[in-house]
C-alpha cells in the first residue's frame, strides 16, 4: 500500500506486522481498510484488478475490530484488509465468476474458506479479477476489460486469480484468496513477483466456489512474501513446524519438462538459485525425467470434460453462446465431443503419474523446478516461442505447474531476482501431500536464502511471441 493508515506508524510492510501495529494500537483497523480500500480503487482503475469493491461493509467490519481491539477480543486476523477471487461466493457481495452471465449474481451465503478468514477477522474488502469462470491462464476480458501486470502493464498478469496478485503486487493488499486448478495461483503470483501457495488437494474447502473441473480444483492463498500466506494458512488450520529440524533435507532439482524449455532469463535465475540453495540443501538433479510425459494433454482433457459437464448441467446452450465468452463457448464446443474413452485414459495417465510421483519423492523432503519457463508474455500474445519450441500461452504457463493439481501434491512459487529492470521469475517448490505446513517453513527459509541471488544484466532475450490478430 501507499502512504500510511495513520500518522504515527510507518505503513506495515507485512501482514505480521500490520497486527502488531493494531494490537498496540499505534494503527487502526478502520485506517488500514480505508488506504486499502483507496489503493484498491486506484488499481481497479488502471490495472482492472477488482470486478467489485465494498466500502461500506469493508469499513463496518473494521469498526466491529477497532471494537474488538479496544476491548481485548481480538481474532487471530483481526483489521487485516484481504481481498478475495470473483470466483468465490461472498455473501451480499456481487460476484460475477468472471462472467457477463453472471453479472448482479449477489450470493447469500459466503464460501467455506471466505467464512472461516472472517470469522478470524479478516476484512473483504472487494473481489478480485478472474479469467471467465477461472478457464484461462491470462485474465483477459472482452467483457471487462483485460486486466494488467502493473510491472508492465504491456504484459499480462497471468491467471486465473490474475487480479489478487495484481492488487497484491501494486499494494492494494498484502494478502488475497485465490484458486488454482492447473497454475491459476501460482502462475499469476510468479509473473507478478508475490508469493502463491496452493495445499494439498481436498486442504481448503472448495465449497462456495465456482467449480472448473473438481478432481483438480484446489483454494490457494497469495502474499507479498512467504509469511504473509504463513499467517493466513495458520489462521485455516494448516499447522507449520515451530522447529526447523528437518529442513535441510534432500531437494530434488527439476530444470526442465518436456517439451517446453526455459527462456534465457529464467534459466539464470532458476539456475543462481539451485546453487544458492545447494549450499544448504542436499540437492539431486533428476535430469531429463519421462515423469511427466503425457501429463498436460491428461490434464488438458479432465479438465475440459469436467468443465463441460458443470456448465451444460447449470445451462442450456443458448445461454452459453449468448452470454459467455468466445473462448469459452470454443472449449465447450470442443467438450461436447468428448467422451468417456478419452477421459477414462486421462484418469489412467492421472494414476500412473500420481504413482510415479509419490515414488520419486520417496527418498526426497521437496522438488523444486521453475513456476513458468518464461516471463509475462505480451497482452496479445497467443503464442510463446522458446528457442526451437513453439507453444500457446496456456501450455507455455501451466507445463510447469498443471502435474502438481493432477496428483494433488502441494506446491509454492515464491519469486526469483531478475535483471535489472527485467520482469521477474520464479522457484516452485513441492511437496509430499499433506506436508503443507512444512513446504511453508522451508520456503520461508528458501525465501530469507534467494532474496539477494542477483541475474547478471545484458543477457540474450531468448523468449518470443506471436501476437494475436487485430
Amino acid at each position: 500500500m501507499t502512504g500510511r493508515p495513520s500518522d504515527t506508524f510507518p505503513h506495515p510492510v507485512s501482514l505480521r506486522h500490520a497486527l502488531d501495529g493494531l494490537a498496540s494500537r499505534q494503527i487502526t483497523a478502520t485506517g488500514l481498510t480505508e488506504e486499502a480500500l483507496r489503493c484498491a480503487e486506484a488499481s481497479k482503475q488502471s490495472l482492472n484488478a477488482f470486478a467489485a469493491i465494498d466500502w461500506d461493509r469493508a469499513l463496518k467490519a473494521a469498526a466491529e475490530s477497532d471494537r474488538r481491539y479496544g476491548e481485548g477480543r481480538q481474532r487471530p486476523l483481526e483489521g487485516l484488509p484481504i481481498a478475495v477471487k470473483d470466483l468465490i461466493d461472498t455473501k451480499g457481495i456481487e460476484t460475477q465468476y468472471g462472467s457477463a452471465a453472471y453479472l448482479g449474481n449477489v450470493p447469500l451465503a459466503d464460501a467455506d474458506i471466505v467464512k472461516t478468514l472472517a470469522g478470524c477477522g479478516a476484512i473483504v474488502i472487494g473481489k478480485t479479477t478472474t479469467h471467465e469462470f477461472a478457464w484461462g491462464v491470462t485474465t483477459a476480458s472482452p467483457s471487462f476489460g483485460d486486466t494488467l501486470n502493473p510491472l508492465d502493464r504491456s504484459r499480462i498478469p497471468g491467471g486465473s486469480s490474475g487480479g489478487a496478485a495484481v492488487a497484491i503486487a501494486h499494494g492494494a493488499v498484502m494478502a488475497g484468496v485465490g484458486t488454482d486448478t492447473g497454475g491459476s495461483v501460482r502462475i499469476p503470483a510468479a509473473l507478478c513477483g508475490v508469493v502463491g501457495f496452493k495445499p494439498t488437494l481436498g486442504t481448503l474447502s472448495t465449497r462456495g466456489v465456482f467449480p472448473l473441473s473438481p478432481t483438480c480444483d484446489h483454494v490457494g492463498l497469495l502474499g507479498g512474501q512467504v509469511d504473509d500466506v504463513l499467517v493466513l494458512a495458520d489462521a485455516v488450520g494448516i499447522e507449520v513446524p515451530q522447529s526447523d529440524a528437518g529442513l535441510s533435507g534432500r531437494v530434488g532439482i527439476i530444470r526442465h519438462i518436456a517439451p517446453v524449455p526455459l527462456s534465457t532469463e529464467v534459466a539464470c535465475a532458476f539456475d543462481d538459485a539451485v546453487e544458492r540453495l545447494a549450499q544448504r540443501f542436499a540437492c539431486v538433479d533428476l535430469g531429463r525425467t519421462g515423469l511427466f510425459d503425457a501429463v498436460f494433454d491428461a490434464f488438458a482433457a479432465i479438465v475440459l470434460i469436467e468443465g463441460g459437464i458443470e456448465h451444460f448441467r447449470r445451462h442450456d446452450w443458448d445461454r452459453i453462446a449468448r452470454y459467455y465468452n468466445p473462448e469459452t463457448v470454443d472449449r465447450l464446443r470442443r467438450a461436447q465431443s468428448m467422451d468417456l474413452r478419452t477421459y477414462a485414459t486421462a484418469q489412467q495417465t492421472r494414476r500412473h503419474f500420481s504413482a510415479g510421483l509419490h515414488e520419486a519423492m520417496s527418498t526426497l523432503d521437496y522438488l523444486v523446478l521453475p513456476t513458468c519457463p518464461c516471463t509475462a508474455p505480451p497482452l496479445d500474445a497467443c503464442t510463446v516461442d522458446i528457442g526451437n519450441w513453439t507453444g500457446t500461452v496456456r501450455e507455455a504457463l501451466m507445463t510447469y505447474t498443471a502435474p502438481f493439481n493432477v496428483a494433488g501434491f502441494p506446491a509454492i512459487s515464491i519469486p526469483l531476482s531478475s535483471r535489472h529492470g527485467g520482469l521477474p521469475a520464479a522457484l516452485q517448490i513441492v511437496a509430499r501431500p499433506s506436508d503443507d505446513g512444512a513446504l511453508l517453513k522451508v520456503a520461508l527459509q528458501m525465501e530469507s536464502m534467494l532474496r539477494s541471488v542477483a541475474v547478471p544484466q545484458d543477457l540474450p532475450a531468448t523468449t518470443t511471441t506471436t501476437r494475436r490478430p487485430t
